[in-house]
């Protein structure tokens, strides 16, 4: 298989998972209407994630663990202002605010909080997707 082959098969995987991206940030929204807040904080860092993870396909470059995968979309990305540089503030404050959700059992979300992070969740989903389009 030639490189050329593998281009369309990254595109392809780039695709599915802002599309993934798109389907965690719905269920955000869904999970904030239900008054679930600490989901609502989870889908929301794993549309952020997914749609991060979509633009390392690209490259391709994949990682194991979430931080190895932030760390280096801020390295690559953010720093570089290829991406704005609040947008890693925000997503550092996201995973935090995630953590807290998933396993702080005396940490109470707030509807406030759920909104500041889906609203994160959807500017990283936008510009994401902006940015695979001007690589196509």
């Amino acid at each position: 298989m030639t490189h050329e082959d593998s281009i369309g098969n990254f595109i392809d995987v780039a695709h599915h998972k802002l599309e993934q991206a798109k389907d965690d940030l719905d269920t955000a929204k869904l999970l904030l209407e239900a008054g679930k807040y600490k989901a609502a904080n989870n889908r929301a860092y794993y549309s952020c994630y997914h749609a991060i993870d979509s633009v390392l396909a690209l490259e391709p470059k994949a990682f194991k663990r979430h931080k190895d995968t932030l760390a280096y979309f801020n390295k690559n990305y953010v720093h570089p202002e290829i991406f704005p540089r609040e947008l890693g503030r925000n997503i550092s404050r996201l995973e935090v605010i995630r953590h807290k959700s998933d396993y702080d059992d005396f940490y109470i979300a707030s509807q406030e909080e759920a909104d500041e992070q889906i609203a994160v969740a959807s500017m990283v989903v936008t510009l994401v997707e902006d940015y695979i389009k001007t690589r196509l």
